[in-house]
């Protein structure tokens, strides 16, 4: 059996996503957020915006690598451009 190759990006990109996750967790337990209307057609809490945001940005990184010839930089950034839009404002 063969097992998964890690590279470093992308266990770093993991633990991100952990730091991430435990970090509003945190934020959360010390300060519940109300929901509020923004940009999403939906009122939304924090952890809810993190959520769509994650999946969208996941959904629109595929859409990069898998449409246009662009750099993976450049899916990344739009990604995460996209993932702080939406926590922000969304």
């Amino acid at each position: 059996m063969e097992w998964m190759s890690w590279t470093a990006l992308t266990a770093a990109f993991f633990i991100a996503i952990g730091v991430l996750l435990t970090s509003m967790t945190v934020w959360e337990l010390r300060s519940p957020s109300i929901e509020r209307r923004g940009l999403l057609p939906i009122s939304t809490t924090r952890g809810d915006r993190l959520f769509i945001g994650l999946l969208g940005s996941a959904y629109l990184h595929l859409l990069v690598i898998g449409v246009t010839d662009w750099s993976i930089w450049v899916a990344s950034l739009l990604s995460l451009v996209w993932l702080l839009v939406v926590m922000r404002w969304g």
